[in-house]
Formats: C-alpha cells, sequence, structure tokens
C-alpha cells in the first residue's frame, strides 16, 4: 500500500534548523553527515536537507511503496515527469518526479530490512 512516510524540508542551515525543531517540538533527528539530519520514528519522519544541490525549492512529501519499479511505471503511464532516476540511500531506494501540476514528490522502497 502506498502511503505519504516522509517529508524533506529545504535548509540553509541543518544546525541551526535541528536546534528549532527539537527545541520548538521535542524531536530528536540523527545527522547523516554535515548536510543532512532526519528523525526516525517510523511514523511519518522529517528529514532536513542543506546540501543545495540535492534540496528541492520546496517541501519534499516522499510516498512509501513495496514495488519501486511498478510505482515507477504508473508514475510515468499516468503522465509523471521523473526528475531524479532511481538512487540508493541509507534504509532504500527511491526517484522524484513532478506530476502534471509540477509538484515535486518522491517515491521509495525501503531496504527489506528496513520496512
Amino acid at each position: 500500500m502506498a502511503r505519504p512516510n516522509y517529508i524533506e524540508l529545504p535548509t540553509r542551515d541543518i544546525a541551526a534548523s535541528q536546534r528549532f525543531y527539537e527545541q520548538a517540538f521535542g524531536w530528536s533527528l540523527t545527522g547523516f553527515g554535515p548536510t543532512y539530519a532526519c528523525t526516525m520514528t517510523g511514523d511519518v519522519d522529517i528529514g532536513l536537507q542543506a546540501d543545495a544541490a540535492e534540496a528541492t525549492k520546496a517541501p519534499l512529501t516522499v510516498i512509501q511503496v513495496d514495488d519501486l519499479e511498478a510505482a515507477l511505471a504508473a508514475v510515468t503511464a499516468a503522465g509523471g515527469t521523473i526528475v531524479r532516476p532511481t538512487f540508493s540511500f541509507p534504509g532504500g531506494r527511491r526517484f522524484q518526479f513532478t506530476d502534471p501540476s509540477g509538484n515535486e514528490l518522491a517515491v521509495m522502497q525501503p531496504d527489506a530490512d528496513h520496512g
């Protein structure tokens, strides 16, 4: 079943953003290198992306699926435009697309041990 499971926020200052969300909401964020941090609750998690080359212009909703290749075919068939081909990241694989209105989203499939 496909469901939103992650929201990635672009940020200019990872440390300031991490402090803000930890203080404002009590979230615990785990760092993955100097430009990325995220919550790891297993529910709808929040990621902070400070790498300008990787960050989207607006918050990025990530939809979790069981079969990434089937989702890629379905998105393409429905008229979505792939803007970032499938790539691996710690915990799974994903691709990014825009819908017919230009909204950018991502689709991910977790690794078997992160399901």
